[in-house]
């Protein structure tokens, strides 16, 4: 029926417009969690991990939900028209997580110059620091962040697109190569499953 495929279309619009602002406020729990690592002095020991539900899962439903209801009424006063609205950008979690992330590099630079005789390439490995809490971050996201689809046209829009789409879609990937996969920690733990696994089998 068509008020059900209406209907379908816009929970999936709904779905899609969560999840967004769903992978922007877990970049800022990423990106809060590693600043509480690095800068444990500022914090108590108190286990954060609801708040960082909260933050990741809850709060883009405090966009979504009047998004919906200002989506609902314009198209009811445009009697089904249709008149697209944009949800608002997460520019508040980019903005804290560019903050976040000037904040643990200068952390980390400071470090690398204290022990700079025991690493002798401290600006390789700064750079190398930089490049891998890009992606963790989310860091990429603020260079359109004011680039919005209205004011980018031609070659500019076909770049951004390209490197929205591009990074969005390699990024859990990306992150899981990089703190997971490449990790010595947890190589280490596959390695000892492997050998039990092996020795049981």
């Amino acid at each position: 029926l068509p008020w059900q495929a209406a209907l379908g279309c816009r929970a999936a619009q709904v779905l899609m417009q969560y999840c967004i602002l769903a992978n922007h406020y877990w970049f800022l729990v990423e990106a809060v969690y590693l600043y509480k690592l690095l800068i444990g002095a500022v914090f108590s020991e108190k286990n954060y991990y609801r708040l960082y539900l909260y933050l990741g899962w809850g709060t883009p439903v405090v966009f979504v939900v009047p998004w919906m209801a200002a989506k609902y009424l314009k198209e009811n006063a445009d009697h089904g028209g249709g008149a697209g609205l944009c949800v608002p950008l997460p520019c508040l979690s980019s903005q804290i997580n560019l903050l976040i992330f000037m904040r643990i590099l200068k952390v980390i630079l400071a470090k690398l110059r204290a022990n700079q005789k025991g690493y002798a390439d401290y600006k390789l490995r700064l750079a190398k620091a930089t490049l891998t809490l890009i992606p963790l971050f989310g860091i990429h996201e603020v260079v359109f962040i004011f680039a919005t689809d209205e004011q980018t046209t031609g070659i500019l829009r076909y770049v951004k697109v390209f490197f929205t789409l591009f990074l969005n879609s390699f990024q859990g990937f990306l992150v899981a190569v990089l703190y997971c996969f490449a990790n010595k920690e947890v190589k280490s733990e596959m390695k000892k499953k492997w050998q039990l696994w092996k020795l049981d089998h």
